[in-house]
């Protein structure tokens, strides 16, 4: 199965253009796959998206086990491929993908594609640093080497399977190494955001009560300087005073790699073009270990730790709608299946593919489409440390053009932000390499869907419009780039193994045009299996509304195409006629003008601190996603005092 990059790169013509399609009815309008990338996709048409769609819902097991076949297990699946209930009135919930089959998904994604595929010599991750210039790149047998040299500190730190360490890292390659170190000994790594603040990374430290602190000396983002270790001696101030005391913290001497002279291999570290000598940063004697140190004193060879599918992998935190963090847990077999599969499907990625997702690793889509899901593929890509505005707006498409990016992958919110600065910087770069073109976050508006279409993709790259959650480990609604017809807006159908329905206020399924309560009737591998320490919040959250589904907090509506369109969050999408449900002289009692909303950094309505500004509470709760924290403080110091 070819890729057709050349004639990707020299298709400028109408015929290389997806179809636009107006369709009759009021339908909203679509645009079919360009032909050359259909030709050579993975799903070639709607109609074999179809049949293997019906396949994966009708015969999960047969389904997902032939996908198992193409993956390293050190014991197969003793009894049942898959057990689960979705039920709170007939027991505990639980999900079950072959408990009792024993891998290691660093194995699967290293140690496989080194020896077996014999893809030790490609490049795993070219990095590019947050100053042009600042890059290096890093291949399959390297990075294996480095991941081993970790384990090996890991483990004469005294971590064992089940522990859990904390990593507080902006996006450098050690990032990668440290936490595919812990899943290469069964440790828990949960990552937390480089832009979180010192009291956000306590909180996730006691919560699942990390052994381990990883973080780095300082980094920048853009031109603003983060003395990161400073706030991770905050956090683990912090976490002293509350009982809690993390009795060792690994630090990455990033900013200072130059004064180390560890610029000079790329197998080892990335150049820093940026030096910051003057920062500085306190030193914990007993504590604090540099990792260039523990490093040199390390073996590069260590046995996986083979786990049972159902063992955790990480944690990663989510803010619940109370504001105390929800730790999601994701497993070791279901969630390696899945990131692989949606990755090659979503993505249509084939062996000489560069992928570029610019998400954070702090996040899930970093986890799933920075890290794990290119990685069991064998696929190259770039890793980003900087901002799509730093140095300058042309950043991004210097980068694709660089790289000659074949696959890329952004949120929403960047590409409103880009648009903003109109066409000319992205037209004058080249973008030839681009085939497929993704968004993540939140739903894209037909505007910047458009845009991003035409100007970004020269009217030639299919969308791929993604809807996931943190809880659902990868990809649940998203078009095909080589099958399925795109309608601006909409994420279109269900991935392989997910099985929809759109529920009424009552619990009943709602069959056609229809809007509701989006649920999944069936779990997928990918799907979190329980919120750390806390089993009954992972059901009370998902489960308890409407008995036999999991419910995903999402509105969404289905139009009479069968295309599904995500509305919004439920208490949105809850919202009814005013005049209607109260009577028509009820007015508002109090207008307030603001210069914006309290969003989340992918762009999302927080709507819970809404309404506790609105009750004038303080008690905010979790808020360390807020993108501009200034929002609330505005919006407290303007509200209507007097209204109670």
């Amino acid at each position: 199965m070819g890729l057709p990059e050349e004639r990707a790169r020299s298709g400028s013509g109408s015929g290389s253009r997806g179809q636009e399609e107006a369709g009759a009815g009021g339908r909203a309008r679509s645009w079919s796959p360009p032909p050359e990338v259909s030709r050579s996709a993975h799903v070639p048409s709607l109609q074999r998206y179809r049949e293997l769609h019906r396949r994966s819902v009708e015969e999960p097991r047969e389904f997902w086990g032939d996908i198992a076949k193409e993956f390293y297990w050190k014991t197969p699946c003793p009894g049942p491929f898959l057990r689960y209930n979705f039920d709170v009135t007939k027991g505990k919930i639980f999900i079950e993908w072959m408990k009792g089959a024993s891998t290691n998904i660093c194995y699967n994604v290293l140690d496989r594609n080194v020896h077996e595929k014999k893809l030790g010599d490609k490049v795993a991750f070219y990095w590019e640093g947050n100053e042009p210039g600042e890059t290096t790149q890093i291949t399959y047998h390297e990075l294996l080497v480095q991941v081993c040299q970790f384990s090996n500190v890991l483990r004469k730190q005294g971590i064992q399977k089940g522990d859990r360490v904390a990593i507080y890292m902006p996006m450098i390659p050690e990032l990668v190494v440290a936490m595919l170190a812990c899943a290469r000994i069964g440790a828990l790594h949960s990552i937390v955001f480089a832009g979180f603040s010192s009291e956000s990374l306590c909180e996730r430290i006691l919560d699942s009560s990390c052994s381990l602190l990883i973080t780095t000396d300082a980094f920048y983002r853009g031109e603003k300087l983060v003395n990161l270790k400073e706030l991770a001696d905050e956090a683990l101030q912090k976490c002293q005073e509350k009982g809690f005391p993390v009795r060792r913290c690994i630090v990455v001497k990033h900013l200072g790699r130059a004064e180390l002279g560890m610029g000079d291999s790329p197998s080892q570290s990335p150049p820093i073009k940026r030096s910051c000598p003057d920062v500085q940063i306190s030193w914990n004697q007993g504590i604090d270990l540099w990792w260039h140190e523990l490093m040199q004193e390390a073996g590069d060879e260590c046995e996986p730790e083979w786990c049972d599918a159902e063992d955790p992998l990480f944690i990663l935190y989510t803010s619940g709608s109370t504001g105390k963090p929800k730790g999601v847990v994701h497993t070791v077999g279901g969630y390696m299946l899945y990131v692989a599969t949606t990755f090659k499907y979503v993505f249509d990625f084939h062996a000489e593919d560069v992928f570029w997702c610019t998400a954070d690793i702090g996040w899930i889509t970093g986890h799933s489409y920075v890290t794990y899901g290119p990685l069991a593929n064998g696929a190259t890509s770039v890793l980003f440390e900087g901002i799509p505005t730093y140095p300058d707006v042309n950043r991004l498409w210097s980068i694709v053009d660089k790289y000659k990016v074949t696959k890329f992958y952004t949120a929403p919110t960047a590409i409103r932000l880009l648009m903003k600065f109109g066409d000319e910087p992205v037209t004058k770069h080249s973008r030839a390499s681009l085939q497929v073109l993704g968004t993540v976050g939140e739903p894209i508006n037909p505007e910047a869907w458009l845009w991003y279409h035409q100007v970004v993709g020269a009217q030639r790259c299919p969308i791929v419009d993604t809807f996931w959650q943190t809880e659902t480990g990868g990809h649940m609604l998203t078009p095909l780039p080589g099958a399925t017809p795109m309608k601006p807006g909409s994420a279109t159908f269900p991935f392989f193994g997910v099985a929809p329905a759109i529920l009424n206020e009552s619990g009943e399924e709602l069959e056609g045009e229809a809007e509701g309560y989006l649920v999944f009737k069936q779990p997928w591998p990918g799907i979190m299996r329980t919120v750390y320490g806390n089993h009954e919040r992972f059901e009370t959250t998902y489960f308890k509304k409407f008995p036999g589904y999991y419910v995903t907090g999402d509105g969404c509506r289905r139009d009479q195409d069968g295309y599904y369109w995500i509305t919004g969050r439920i208490d949105d999408m809850l919202n009814v006629s005013v005049r209607e449900k109260i009577g028509p002289i009820a007015t508002p009692d109090y207008i307030q003008n603001a210069p914006g909303l309290p969003k989340t950094r992918s762009g999302k309505i927080m709507r819970r601190v809404l309404r506790k500004i609105a009750q004038n509470d303080h008690d905010l709760g979790d808020t360390s996603t807020v993108a501009d924290p200034s929002v609330i403080s505005h919006l407290f110091s303007h509200r209507c005092l007097t209204i109670q």
